[in-house]
């Protein structure tokens, strides 16, 4: 495949940062032979064939910005690895407001509290189609369902791709996942699940008890971090879509479902001074041979954003990859890869080698798998 892979970002964060600083710090590194990278090279294109061309925010410290210089403005506090980056003339967008910020953020810890920038939101449809962007990559704050909604739409009347990283479900929703499919653009979603993160760790373990004969009986996950997401989901009735998303990624991985009282998953609490790293507890209570029981716990600590952009960049060449070859609806290999509530559950073996084979353009590899059950989500 010839020429670059236009983008637009929803949301500045730092999950922004850390995709935009790897575009510039893979540009410099042999193509073949580089940590952090699932696919060096996905159809031709590597992470620097990645251009973006639009991006959309809400925070007065970013709206109004060149991006090279919003991206590491506070309260983004993920780790800079490239810090000189090319000028892009890409100013970052006033986005419609919506649902997008709890009200508890404006109190946010910090020497500037959050405030939303005193700009008209742009028609973010209009925007997309003049910056010609082939993929939307959303970033917007978990619990931000009417805005993720309002970008998917804007998706459709502009004629873009989309990849959903947050916990919003429209990939996985039939009705949305209709809309994509009858407009001709693909989309892969809902909710990113990082390289090697809680999730893909945890869901690797809970199949690993199954396939050697144990019963898990019960299972949580704790998290913890520093960064604006963590502070953000405080507010607990922004949670809901992230805790189904969370907990039924780990569910699917089990052939016999837990009850309810026996899985807990979900973000913790927001520790100020951890910053952008994430910590994770993950424990596992199960019986094996004999009614022997087994107890696992694991800690893991990693940075949470750049854990993140190594699976985006992934998902953005796919999109494009579809777009090239006239693929519309949901990517159901790629989602179940890559996103932790795709439009079909697979085992993550069997998603990579649906994945590959989608990359590969090899129509007999791919496998047809059962559908999860119905997508939670509404219009």
């Amino acid at each position: 495949m010839n020429g670059k892979i236009k983008i637009a970002v929803a949301g500045i964060g730092n999950c922004a940062s850390s995709l935009i600083q790897g575009i510039e710090y893979y540009q410099h590194r042999h193509a073949n032979s580089v940590a952090g990278l699932m696919h060096p090279k996905i159809a031709g294109w590597g992470p620097s064939d990645i251009e973006i061309v639009a991006a959309f925010d809400i925070d007065r410290r970013k709206v109004g910005m060149p991006l090279e210089e919003a991206i590491f403005a506070k309260p983004n506090c993920t780790m800079v690895f490239q810090r000189d980056l090319p000028r892009s003339d890409v100013v970052v967008e006033m986005g419609p407001v919506l649902d997008g910020v709890a009200p508890h953020m404006r109190d946010y810890p910090d020497d500037e509290a959050f405030r939303i920038a005193d700009a008209e939101p742009v028609d973010v449809a209009d925007a997309l189609r003049r910056s010609a962007a082939d993929v939307l990559v959303c970033y917007l704050p978990v619990g931000s369902e009417k805005a993720v909604r309002h970008y998917a739409r804007c998706c459709l009347e502009a004629g873009t791709a989309m990849v959903n990283c947050m916990p919003v479900f429209i990939a996985s929703n039939p009705k949305w996942a209709a809309k994509f499919e009858r407009a001709g653009l693909p989309i892969i979603g809902d909710d990113i699940k990082s390289q090697v993160g809680a999730t893909i760790i945890h869901r690797t373990l809970a199949r690993l008890f199954t396939d050697r004969g144990y019963s898990l009986d019960r299972t949580y996950q704790l998290n913890t971090g520093g960064n604006t997401d963590f502070l953000n989901m405080k507010a607990l009735d922004r949670l809901q879509s992230k805790k189904i998303s969370k907990t039924e990624s780990v569910q699917s991985q089990l052939d016999i479902r837990l009850d309810a009282r026996d899985i807990h998953i979900g973000p913790s609490d927001y520790v100020p001074w951890q910053n952008d790293n994430k910590v994770a507890f993950i424990r596992m209570e199960g019986r094996g041979f004999g009614g022997a029981a087994i107890d696992l716990e694991l800690r893991l600590s990693v940075q949470d954003s750049p854990n993140s952009a190594g699976v985006v960049i992934d998902a953005i060449r796919c999109a494009k990859l579809a777009l090239e070859r006239g693929i519309a609806g949901p990517l159901e290999a790629v989602s179940a890869y890559y996103m932790k509530s795709p439009p079909r559950q697979m085992r993550d073996s069997e998603a990579r080698e649906c994945c590959e084979a989608f990359i590969q353009d090899d129509v007999s590899a791919l496998r047809v798998v059962e559908p999860r059950v119905e997508a939670v989500g509404a219009e």
